[in-house]
């Protein structure tokens, strides 16, 4: 782990109170699956070239015709109120600042419009299928409205993993934070919190109806093997995140380092794929382009430099893990991540 995001971690360990902090390191079930994140990619060993011109290095990335300085992304995360007061507005300006792109979640603590106008570079939303399909396609439209250029649905969650840390599935959040993007479109009479309750019986056929109502893109994350990713394109999804959802929805699920090849196989270059999962490191970040993911998403340590200073400190996160990865693609030969491919990287296979 880069030395400023330990450091970011300790401080937000330090100042989070106790129950928000073990929400947001909580894994599901014994955290098998949170335990082997980081390690999964420390399984893999590079292959440098040698005599390469690496005098001028460019991380730009090119993810659905938008140009970013940086392949890192800000994962999508529920609540950043609890760990800074400007919640998401913080995020995404700090990101942006930093030229990564960001996922804003569903369950964000500010609205879709609030943190759009904040925003200082591109933003996609995360959407999640509820019980009131309503619900979602409104977030969808809205979102469309307030300036991202994707929807990125999450679909490892049928139901919300049990965390042992937090005692149930997730920390008690109040109903007006709950629901801050919700409260105007519930259904007269409706239960709030039961509509908004991801949807067990969604099938493939909503990636296509949430492109048709947000006339956007849809990427899908949470997809863990090739045959199911293959299954998302062809209800037209525009790419797929591989995602284990940090360990936090089914234990003992595949590390996403070591599902990743198997992704990436199936789809073939036919869309982006996206990865995230325990990277902590431009050296993690460079096994992941090496194989052949289009870019990388981190999401813990974007919380806890949010926690320790807000938007600046998130912008010094991302542009440390970028400064380390320009480094480590240099020293392994390559001056842009088009320059790198998988004859590079040799390490355990999938499965």
């Amino acid at each position: 782990m880069l030395s400023l995001l330990a450091e970011h971690r300790e401080l937000a360990r330090l100042r989070l109170p106790p129950e928000v902090w073990d929400y947001y390191e909580a894994g599901s079930g014994e955290e098998v699956t949170l335990g082997e994140a980081e390690l999964a990619w420390r399984s893999y060993r590079l292959r440098p070239r040698v005599l390469r011109d690496v005098s001028s290095v460019d991380l730009a990335t090119r993810l659905l015709g938008t140009t970013l300085r940086s392949p890192f992304v800000v994962a999508p995360m529920a609540f950043h109120a609890l760990a800074h007061p400007d919640a998401e507005c913080a995020t995404v300006r700090g990101a942006g600042e930093a030229g990564c792109l960001t996922v804003v979640s569903t369950r964000a603590s500010r609205t879709i419009e609030e943190i759009g106008a904040a925003a200082a570079g591109p933003w996609w939303f995360q959407a999640y299928v509820m019980r009131d399909r309503g619900l979602t396609e409104a977030l969808a439209r809205r979102a469309a409205a307030a300036g991202a250029g994707a929807i990125v649905l999450t679909v490892d969650t049928p139901y919300v993993g049990r965390k042992n840390k937090v005692g149930g599935v997730r920390f008690a959040v109040p109903d007006d934070e709950f629901l801050v993007n919700l409260a105007q479109h519930l259904l007269p009479g409706a239960v709030g919190r039961e509509s908004a309750e991801q949807d067990p019986s969604v099938t493939p056929d909503v990636i296509g109806r949430l492109a048709e109502v947000s006339g956007l893109p849809v990427l899908v994350k949470g997809v863990l093997r090739g045959d199911e990713a293959l299954r998302c394109l062809e209800a037209g999804a525009a790419g797929v995140v591989v995602s284990n959802h940090g360990g936090r929805q089914l234990d003992r699920a595949l590390a996403s380092a070591h599902a990743l090849v198997d992704v990436l196989d199936a789809v073939a270059g036919r869309a982006p794929v996206l990865v995230d999962g325990g990277v902590r490191s431009g050296a993690d970040a460079l096994v992941a382009l090496t194989l052949g993911a289009d870019a990388v998403l981190v999401g813990r340590p974007v919380l806890w430099a949010l926690a320790a200073d807000g938007a600046p400190a998130v912008r010094a996160a991302l542009q440390a893990l970028s400064a380390d990865l320009a480094h480590v693609l240099a020293v392994a030969g390559a001056a842009r991540p088009l320059d790198l491919d998988r004859s590079m990287v040799v390490g355990r296979p999938a499965g």
